[in-house]
C-alpha cells in the first residue's frame, strides 16, 4: 500500500493503525499519523511520529503482540473526527495483558493524537 485513499475513513484508519503495530509495518505506521503526533499512555508521553515510530520498533517492552478490537466508536462531527477504540493487548499466548480504550484525534487525515486509558 503506497499511500492512502484520500476518503479513508477516520475509523479504518484507527483500524489500520492496530493493524501496522500488530504485523510490524512501521511504512504504514508512519504515513497513518501527523508529523507532530501525539502519544498520550498512562505511563509516558511520546511526541513525534519519528520519535514514536522508533519506540514501537525498538523499544516497547513486549513486540510479539496482538490487539484485539471489541468497539469501535465515531464522534458524527466532520469538522474534526474523533474515533474511540476499545480493546484487549494480548501477548503471543493470547492471554490478556492489557483492556484499553484509545481516543484517536484527525488533523489532515492524519492521526494527530491518541490518548489510552488502561484497566
Amino acid at each position: 500500500m503506497s499511500d492512502l485513499p484520500p476518503d479513508t475513513p477516520p475509523t479504518e484508519r484507527a483500524q489500520l493503525y492496530y493493524r501496522a503495530l500488530d504485523e510490524d509495518d512501521y511504512d504504514l505506521l508512519a504515513r497513518l499519523l501527523a508529523a507532530s503526533f501525539v502519544h498520550d499512555r498512562p505511563d509516558r508521553t511520546i511526541e513525534g511520529r519519528d520519535r514514536f515510530v522508533r519506540f514501537m520498533r525498538e523499544e516497547r517492552p513486549q513486540k510479539d503482540t496482538t490487539h484485539r478490537i471489541t468497539g469501535v466508536y465515531r464522534r458524527d462531527d466532520e469538522s474534526s473526527p474523533e474515533v474511540g477504540v476499545r480493546g484487549r493487548l494480548l501477548s503471543a499466548d493470547g492471554e490478556r495483558i492489557v483492556r484499553f480504550v484509545d481516543v484517536f484525534e484527525f488533523a489532515d487525515r492524519r492521526i494527530q493524537r491518541i490518548q489510552t486509558y488502561t484497566r
